[in-house]
Formats: C-alpha cells, structure tokens, sequence
C-alpha cells in the first residue's frame, strides 16, 4: 500500500494530523506515507516517524493554478500510489490525485467533491472532534458512522532532536538551571485568540519569584507582544524572561518547547506542539471551543470564561469587549499550573 496524503496548511492541523498517519502505520504496518504539505511543514513532518517523505506543493494556500495542480499531479504517477487521503475541505486539494490517477481518492464531502473522490465521507457532524475526522478516514466508510466507533485515537507525538535543542539553547544563551514555563502568546487567527499581554506577565511573574524561569515563544509576528510582556517583569526578574519570538525556526520552537516543564498557551499551532512533546499544557481558550481542536495530552487544564457569547469562532470580537478574555484573570492560568506542581 502507497498512500498520499494532502495535507493541511496551518501548524496546529498538521500536528494532529500524525493520529491519522499513526491510525493508517497500525492497520497497515508496511503502508508508505508519504505527504502533500507547505515547505514550512517539512520540518513537522521529519518528526513523524509514521511518514515515509514530505513533498513539498509548490502552489500556494490559496491559488488554483489548475494547469500547475495538473502538472503535479501528472509527475506523481509514477510513484504508483495506491491510495490518496485529502485532508482539506476544498475541491481544488482533490485535484491532483485525481491527476496523479490515484485509484481510492478519500476525504470529506467539502465542496461537493463528488466525483473528485471516490471513497467519499459526507456524515462529518458525527465526529465532534477534528482528530476524530482525521482518524475515521483511516477506517472504511461503512465502519465508520459515528466517533465513538473509531477503535483508538493516539495522539501526536513528535520526536525530539537533542542535538537540535542544545545547539538551539546555546545560540540563544539559554539553560535549564531553573525549571522553565513556556507562553506561547500569539495566535495567527486572529485577536479573539489572544489572552491579554499583561496578564501572561503577572503569571511570568508570579512564578519567576518561585524559582521558574520563562521562555515566550512565537513567530516575528510576536515579536511585539512578546517583547512587551517582558518589559511588564519588574527591571530585576527580567534575566529570568525570555523572549524568543522571531528567533528560533519553528523546529527550534519544537524542541525547545521539549525543555519546558509547563506551556501556557493560547489556541495556536504552538500549543498543539507543546501536546505533542509531552508538556504540561495550560489552554487558554477565548472565542474558540476545546470540544473541537482540544490540545492532544493527558496532562492538560483548559481555561475559558462562561460568558454568554462564547464560543463565537470570530477572528475579531463582534462586540468589541473580548470579555471572554479579559475576564479569564491570571490567578486561574496560576491555579491551573500549579495543579501540576502539587
């Protein structure tokens, strides 16, 4: 068996999508997998052992391209692939295996795919979780009509490169000395995502007078919010906060993230990370639900107000108050964590 896999494009999506790969390695352990993914997915994907290679698409997030997606999948017939899962909704993400002449051609409904795929799924509100979805196309159709027949769920779990890490703490002039709380307080969505700057430095704070150290990850984007965060820390607990959004890769952010004993985290691609390296997680959750994307782990505490208008899934508050952020205090991020130190 030969699979191909389209895969997501955001980071969070393609960390959970490594249960499905781990479903697919179980059913059928000789099965090659290889996946359709962003170049900044490769890095991700090394870290699944389940998966044989990434190939990288050339064309980007948004573009059609009907003639380039053609020629991708024309030059991907003679990998003779036996099989193709589509993780994304779109129709144009089911058009090169049907190029590619990839005789099963799986997935969701989505855009009305009918004839796009083959082995088509169109019952997706039965699985309330988005790793249920994922993990079900693992499965054959007629097994599988509602999540709690899917016989397992793992979990993602990315390896961790020691190498990679200490030559990503010495470039950064980091240690361990103190035992670390990652933040991880950006999140592409949007700012209904994004739990106030202050508050995550009263909880840097808080547990730099304990004895903790604090590593704030993040892409450039972050840079500003992280940076202010920092200077929130009175002038001498600032040694012991560490702004590292924009400067670390994201496979850097990866293992790094393996070194803290804790995350706290917004709902963001980083905390689906900090799950899958076997973290602590404290999710901090504002106009998103954890009944669809929670983080992956046995050990996790998920935050949220119970404000009448969340969960509302806006990228932006519709009433202009992010009340559903701005009324999660940081005693209840502090509390959460500390039910993991008692």
């Amino acid at each position: 068996m030969k699979i191909l896999i389209i895969g997501p494009s955001w980071v969070g999506d393609m960390v959970m999508s490594q249960s499905l790969f781990i479903s697919l390695k179980k059913r059928h352990p000789n099965a090659l997998i290889d996946v359709l993914a962003p170049a900044w997915c490769k890095p991700i994907l090394d870290r699944m052992p389940e998966v044989n290679q990434a190939i990288e698409m050339p064309i980007g997030h948004g573009s059609f391209n009907l003639k380039g997606r053609y020629q991708l999948g024309k030059s991907l017939r003679e990998a003779k692939y036996t099989h193709s899962i589509i993780m994304p909704n779109s129709a144009k993400s089911a058009l090169i295996p049907l190029f590619a002449k990839i005789p099963l051609r799986t997935g969701w409904k989505g855009e009305s795919r009918y004839g796009l795929l083959n082995d088509i799924r169109t019952n997706k509100k039965e699985f309330g979780l988005v790793i249920e979805r994922y993990c079900s196309l693992a499965y054959p159709k007629a097994a599988m009509t509602h999540g709690d027949q899917i016989p397992e769920l793992p979990y993602p779990k990315l390896v961790v490169d020691d190498a990679v890490q200490a030559s990503a703490m010495a470039r950064l002039s980091l240690d361990t000395k103190r035992p670390v709380i990652g933040m991880c307080p950006g999140a592409e969505f949007g700012p209904s995502k994004r739990w106030p700057e202050q508050y995550f430095a009263k909880v840097a704070t808080h547990f730099i007078q304990q004895g903790y150290q604090v590593w704030l990850f993040g892409s450039q984007k972050d840079e500003a919010v992280t940076q202010s965060i920092v200077g929130h820390v009175a002038p001498e607990q600032q040694e012991h906060c560490h702004s590292l959004a924009g400067k670390t890769n994201l496979i850097e952010a990866v293992d790094l993230i393996a070194a803290c004993k804790t995350v706290v985290s917004n709902d963001s691609g980083l905390m689906h990370i900090a799950a899958a390296v076997s973290c602590n997680v404290v999710a901090v959750y504002g106009s998103t639900s954890p009944d669809y994307t929670p983080p992956l782990s046995k050990t996790v505490e998920i935050v949220h107000t119970d404000i009448d208008c969340r969960p509302c899934f806006k990228r932006e508050c519709p009433y202009q108050h992010l009340k559903c952020l701005k009324e999660l205090p940081p005693e209840q991020v502090i509390a959460a964590i500390n039910r993991f130190t008692h």
